[in-house]
Protein backbone atom coordinates (compact mmCIF):
# COMPACT_ATOMS: atom_id res chain seq x y z
CA UNK A 1 0.00 0.00 0.00
CA UNK A 2 2.73 2.34 1.05
CA UNK A 3 4.95 1.93 -2.27
CA UNK A 4 2.45 3.65 -4.44
CA UNK A 5 4.11 7.53 -4.36
CA UNK A 6 0.59 8.71 -5.28
CA UNK A 7 -0.15 7.80 -1.47
CA UNK A 8 -1.01 10.74 0.67
CA UNK A 9 -0.59 11.10 4.85
CA UNK A 10 -1.16 14.16 7.88
CA UNK A 11 -2.34 15.44 10.64
CA UNK A 12 -5.68 16.91 10.55
CA UNK A 13 -6.71 18.99 13.65
CA UNK A 14 -10.84 20.04 14.31
CA UNK A 15 -11.17 22.75 16.21
CA UNK A 16 -14.09 25.05 17.33
CA UNK A 17 -16.00 26.40 19.86
CA UNK A 18 -17.58 24.21 22.71
CA UNK A 19 -20.09 21.94 21.96
CA UNK A 20 -20.03 22.74 17.58
CA UNK A 21 -19.87 18.87 17.02
CA UNK A 22 -15.95 17.76 17.23
CA UNK A 23 -16.36 14.69 18.60
CA UNK A 24 -19.44 13.27 16.57
CA UNK A 25 -17.88 14.50 13.42
CA UNK A 26 -14.51 13.19 14.52
CA UNK A 27 -16.64 9.78 15.08
CA UNK A 28 -18.64 10.04 12.13
CA UNK A 29 -15.74 10.25 9.90
CA UNK A 30 -13.58 7.19 11.37
CA UNK A 31 -16.55 4.97 11.90
CA UNK A 32 -16.81 4.24 15.11
CA UNK A 33 -17.08 5.84 18.61
CA UNK A 34 -13.78 6.96 20.28
CA UNK A 35 -14.23 10.78 21.11
CA UNK A 36 -16.71 10.27 23.95
CA UNK A 37 -19.94 13.46 23.05
CA UNK A 38 -22.46 14.96 25.28
CA UNK A 39 -24.40 18.15 25.21
CA UNK A 40 -22.75 19.84 27.91
CA UNK A 41 -19.58 22.21 26.62
CA UNK A 42 -16.22 20.86 27.36
CA UNK A 43 -16.73 17.50 27.15
CA UNK A 44 -13.12 16.81 25.25
CA UNK A 45 -10.17 17.71 28.23
CA UNK A 46 -6.99 16.16 25.93
CA UNK A 47 -6.18 15.65 22.34
CA UNK A 48 -7.50 12.55 20.93
CA UNK A 49 -5.45 10.99 17.86
CA UNK A 50 -7.47 9.03 15.68
CA UNK A 51 -6.69 7.51 12.33
CA UNK A 52 -8.12 7.06 8.75
CA UNK A 53 -6.64 4.61 6.55
CA UNK A 54 -8.30 4.58 2.79
CA UNK A 55 -7.01 3.37 -0.65
CA UNK A 56 -5.31 6.93 -1.37
CA UNK A 57 -3.91 7.95 1.84
CA UNK A 58 -4.11 7.98 5.50
CA UNK A 59 -5.52 11.38 8.02
CA UNK A 60 -4.64 11.15 11.59
CA UNK A 61 -7.22 13.63 13.33
CA UNK A 62 -6.28 15.11 15.84
CA UNK A 63 -9.53 16.19 18.04
CA UNK A 64 -8.82 18.84 20.97
CA UNK A 65 -10.51 20.31 23.34
CA UNK A 66 -12.97 23.71 22.41
CA UNK A 67 -11.26 27.03 22.45
CA UNK A 68 -13.11 29.05 25.33
CA UNK A 69 -12.45 31.41 28.37
CA UNK A 70 -10.42 29.34 30.59
CA UNK A 71 -11.63 29.18 34.37
CA UNK A 72 -9.33 27.48 35.98
CA UNK A 73 -5.73 25.33 35.86
CA UNK A 74 -7.79 22.75 33.53
CA UNK A 75 -9.40 25.21 31.47
CA UNK A 76 -5.67 26.80 30.82
CA UNK A 77 -4.40 23.61 29.81
CA UNK A 78 -7.34 22.57 27.37
CA UNK A 79 -7.39 25.97 25.54
CA UNK A 80 -3.26 25.48 25.43
CA UNK A 81 -3.71 21.99 24.06
CA UNK A 82 -6.18 23.29 21.41
CA UNK A 83 -4.06 26.75 20.21
CA UNK A 84 -0.96 24.64 20.24
CA UNK A 85 -2.19 22.12 17.84
CA UNK A 86 -2.44 25.17 15.10
CA UNK A 87 1.04 24.76 13.61
CA UNK A 88 1.88 21.26 14.12
CA UNK A 89 -0.88 20.01 11.52
CA UNK A 90 -1.10 19.86 7.69
CA UNK A 91 -5.13 21.29 7.33
CA UNK A 92 -6.93 22.95 9.97
CA UNK A 93 -10.89 22.21 10.22
CA UNK A 94 -12.59 24.90 12.02
CA UNK A 95 -16.14 23.63 12.72
CA UNK A 96 -18.95 26.63 12.94
CA UNK A 97 -22.72 26.37 13.60
CA UNK A 98 -25.04 27.64 10.70
CA UNK A 99 -25.51 31.44 11.35
CA UNK A 100 -25.40 34.70 10.34
CA UNK A 101 -24.06 35.45 13.89
CA UNK A 102 -20.05 35.84 14.85
CA UNK A 103 -20.26 35.95 18.45
CA UNK A 104 -17.02 36.80 20.50
CA UNK A 105 -15.81 33.27 21.04
CA UNK A 106 -15.56 32.45 16.93
CA UNK A 107 -13.62 36.00 16.78
CA UNK A 108 -11.24 35.15 19.08
CA UNK A 109 -11.16 31.73 17.04
CA UNK A 110 -10.51 33.87 13.81
CA UNK A 111 -7.61 36.06 15.49
CA UNK A 112 -5.68 32.20 16.32
CA UNK A 113 -6.22 31.60 12.40
CA UNK A 114 -5.10 34.39 10.97
CA UNK A 115 -1.86 34.09 13.17
CA UNK A 116 -1.43 30.98 11.40
CA UNK A 117 0.16 29.53 7.64
CA UNK A 118 -1.58 25.54 8.02
CA UNK A 119 -4.42 25.54 5.42
CA UNK A 120 -7.88 26.19 6.63
CA UNK A 121 -10.84 24.51 5.70
CA UNK A 122 -14.37 25.80 7.48
CA UNK A 123 -16.78 23.37 8.10
CA UNK A 124 -20.62 24.63 9.18
CA UNK A 125 -21.43 21.64 11.17
CA UNK A 126 -25.41 20.77 11.88
CA UNK A 127 -26.72 21.51 8.19
CA UNK A 128 -29.49 19.12 9.17
CA UNK A 129 -30.81 21.95 11.55
CA UNK A 130 -31.46 24.36 8.91
CA UNK A 131 -33.19 25.11 5.38
CA UNK A 132 -30.49 23.94 2.00
CA UNK A 133 -31.05 27.60 0.80
CA UNK A 134 -29.79 29.41 4.25
CA UNK A 135 -26.62 27.63 4.48
CA UNK A 136 -25.57 29.89 1.28
CA UNK A 137 -25.46 33.15 3.65
CA UNK A 138 -23.99 31.51 6.17
CA UNK A 139 -20.76 30.48 3.98
CA UNK A 140 -21.11 34.33 2.80
CA UNK A 141 -21.06 35.55 6.21
CA UNK A 142 -17.97 33.43 6.94
CA UNK A 143 -16.38 33.97 3.74
CA UNK A 144 -15.74 37.92 4.72
CA UNK A 145 -13.61 37.09 7.80
CA UNK A 146 -11.18 34.62 6.66
CA UNK A 147 -9.27 33.12 3.84
CA UNK A 148 -10.46 29.76 3.54
CA UNK A 149 -9.20 27.25 1.06
CA UNK A 150 -12.31 25.23 1.21
CA UNK A 151 -15.68 25.43 3.14
CA UNK A 152 -17.56 22.66 3.50
CA UNK A 153 -21.04 22.34 4.94
CA UNK A 154 -22.04 19.11 6.72
CA UNK A 155 -24.02 17.31 8.94
CA UNK A 156 -21.87 15.00 11.36
CA UNK A 157 -25.31 13.51 12.83
CA UNK A 158 -26.97 12.44 9.08
CA UNK A 159 -23.68 11.86 7.84
CA UNK A 160 -24.15 14.16 5.11
CA UNK A 161 -21.54 15.36 2.86
CA UNK A 162 -18.69 13.66 4.77
CA UNK A 163 -17.06 11.69 2.05
CA UNK A 164 -17.00 15.61 0.21
CA UNK A 165 -15.03 16.45 3.32
CA UNK A 166 -12.94 13.60 3.34
CA UNK A 167 -11.58 14.02 0.35
CA UNK A 168 -10.70 17.50 0.94
CA UNK A 169 -8.16 17.06 3.76
CA UNK A 170 -6.72 14.82 1.36
CA UNK A 171 -6.14 17.83 -1.11
CA UNK A 172 -3.81 19.39 1.66
CA UNK A 173 -1.66 16.18 2.92
CA UNK A 174 1.69 15.61 1.71
CA UNK A 175 2.94 12.57 -0.12
CA UNK A 176 4.16 10.08 1.84
CA UNK A 177 3.74 6.75 3.32
CA UNK A 178 1.44 5.72 6.55
CA UNK A 179 2.11 6.70 9.90
CA UNK A 180 0.36 3.84 11.39
CA UNK A 181 -0.71 0.14 10.76
CA UNK A 182 -4.15 0.14 8.51
CA UNK A 183 -5.92 -1.63 11.32
CA UNK A 184 -5.07 1.16 13.80
CA UNK A 185 -7.84 3.56 14.76
CA UNK A 186 -6.44 5.35 17.59
CA UNK A 187 -3.40 6.32 19.52
CA UNK A 188 -5.61 6.60 23.05
CA UNK A 189 -4.51 3.53 25.41
CA UNK A 190 -7.58 1.38 26.22
CA UNK A 191 -8.17 2.33 30.27
CA UNK A 192 -7.82 6.60 28.59
CA UNK A 193 -10.94 5.11 26.43
CA UNK A 194 -12.92 2.64 29.30
CA UNK A 195 -12.69 5.81 31.66
CA UNK A 196 -13.87 8.72 29.02
CA UNK A 197 -16.94 6.39 28.36
CA UNK A 198 -17.91 6.12 31.86
CA UNK A 199 -17.32 9.95 31.97
CA UNK A 200 -19.73 10.39 29.24
CA UNK A 201 -21.97 8.67 30.61
CA UNK A 202 -21.63 10.74 34.15
CA UNK A 203 -21.76 13.82 32.29
CA UNK A 204 -24.92 12.96 30.06
CA UNK A 205 -26.79 11.41 33.20
CA UNK A 206 -25.74 14.25 36.29
CA UNK A 207 -27.23 17.79 36.44
CA UNK A 208 -25.67 20.95 35.72
CA UNK A 209 -22.76 21.51 38.14
CA UNK A 210 -21.24 18.64 38.58
CA UNK A 211 -20.27 17.20 35.13
CA UNK A 212 -16.67 19.59 35.40
CA UNK A 213 -16.04 18.62 38.35
CA UNK A 214 -15.38 15.05 37.97
CA UNK A 215 -12.49 12.80 36.18
CA UNK A 216 -12.56 9.37 36.10
CA UNK A 217 -9.72 7.06 36.82
CA UNK A 218 -9.23 3.43 35.64
CA UNK A 219 -7.69 1.20 38.86
CA UNK A 220 -7.23 -1.96 37.54
CA UNK A 221 -8.43 -3.90 34.23
CA UNK A 222 -7.42 -7.81 34.53
CA UNK A 223 -9.09 -10.13 31.76
CA UNK A 224 -9.51 -13.80 33.52
CA UNK A 225 -10.92 -15.78 30.48
CA UNK A 226 -13.11 -14.14 28.39
CA UNK A 227 -14.42 -11.83 31.04
CA UNK A 228 -12.88 -8.09 31.91
CA UNK A 229 -12.90 -6.98 35.51
CA UNK A 230 -12.76 -3.41 35.26
CA UNK A 231 -12.13 -1.13 38.78
CA UNK A 232 -13.06 2.48 37.92
CA UNK A 233 -13.38 5.61 40.13
CA UNK A 234 -15.13 8.87 39.54
CA UNK A 235 -13.31 11.69 41.24
CA UNK A 236 -15.72 14.86 42.35
CA UNK A 237 -14.83 18.58 44.14
CA UNK A 238 -17.38 18.07 47.30
CA UNK A 239 -19.11 16.20 49.46
CA UNK A 240 -22.50 17.14 48.49
CA UNK A 241 -21.69 16.07 44.44
CA UNK A 242 -20.25 12.71 45.88
CA UNK A 243 -24.35 12.05 47.39
CA UNK A 244 -25.56 13.15 44.07
CA UNK A 245 -23.07 10.83 41.75
CA UNK A 246 -23.80 7.58 44.30
CA UNK A 247 -27.44 8.50 44.44
CA UNK A 248 -30.43 7.03 46.70
CA UNK A 249 -29.74 3.74 47.63
CA UNK A 250 -26.29 4.11 45.07
CA UNK A 251 -29.13 4.26 42.00
CA UNK A 252 -27.10 7.00 40.05
CA UNK A 253 -23.86 5.40 40.70
CA UNK A 254 -25.64 2.15 38.91
CA UNK A 255 -27.34 3.92 36.10
CA UNK A 256 -23.89 5.21 35.20
CA UNK A 257 -22.44 1.64 35.08
CA UNK A 258 -24.99 -0.28 33.21
CA UNK A 259 -24.93 2.87 30.69
CA UNK A 260 -21.26 2.50 30.14
CA UNK A 261 -21.01 -1.43 30.19
CA UNK A 262 -22.77 -2.12 27.12
CA UNK A 263 -19.88 -0.07 25.06
CA UNK A 264 -17.22 -0.81 26.72
CA UNK A 265 -18.33 -4.52 26.22
CA UNK A 266 -18.50 -3.88 22.59
CA UNK A 267 -15.11 -1.74 22.58
CA UNK A 268 -12.89 -4.68 23.73
CA UNK A 269 -15.21 -7.72 21.89
CA UNK A 270 -15.33 -9.17 25.51
CA UNK A 271 -17.70 -9.12 28.82
CA UNK A 272 -17.09 -7.03 31.61
CA UNK A 273 -17.87 -6.48 35.03
CA UNK A 274 -17.60 -2.81 35.97
CA UNK A 275 -17.32 -1.91 39.46
CA UNK A 276 -17.33 2.21 40.29
CA UNK A 277 -16.28 4.05 42.51
CA UNK A 278 -17.03 7.95 43.81
CA UNK A 279 -13.77 10.19 45.98
CA UNK A 280 -13.65 13.55 46.29
CA UNK A 281 -10.43 15.29 45.71
CA UNK A 282 -11.56 18.92 46.51
CA UNK A 283 -10.58 21.91 43.94
CA UNK A 284 -8.47 19.01 41.74
CA UNK A 285 -8.95 21.38 38.82
CA UNK A 286 -6.54 23.86 40.31
CA UNK A 287 -4.15 21.49 41.52
CA UNK A 288 -1.14 20.42 38.98
CA UNK A 289 -0.40 17.47 40.75
CA UNK A 290 -4.03 16.16 40.73
CA UNK A 291 -4.09 17.25 37.08
CA UNK A 292 -1.38 15.24 36.14
CA UNK A 293 -2.83 12.42 38.18
CA UNK A 294 -6.05 12.49 35.94
CA UNK A 295 -3.64 12.30 32.55
CA UNK A 296 -4.02 15.96 32.07
CA UNK A 297 -0.52 16.83 31.83
CA UNK A 298 0.87 20.48 30.69
CA UNK A 299 4.55 18.89 29.45
CA UNK A 300 2.39 17.25 27.34
CA UNK A 301 1.71 20.28 25.30
CA UNK A 302 5.15 21.45 24.57
CA UNK A 303 6.62 18.19 23.20
CA UNK A 304 5.09 19.24 19.93
CA UNK A 305 6.95 22.43 19.64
Amino acid sequence: MNENPAYKSGFATLIGRPNVGKSTLMNRLIGQKIAITSNKPQTTRNRIQTVLTLDEGQIVFLDTPGIHKAKNKLGDYMVNVAEHTLNDVDVILWLVEPTNFIGAGERHIIEQLKKTKTPVILVINKTDTVKKEEILAFIDTYRKELDFQEIVPVSALKGDNTDVLIQCILKYLPYGPAFYDEDTITDQPMRQIVAELIREKALRLLSEEIPHGIAVTVESMKERGRICDIEATIICERDSHKGIIIGKGGQMLKKIGAQARPEIEDMLEMKVNLQLWVKVKKDWRDSDILLKNFGYNPKDIEMGE
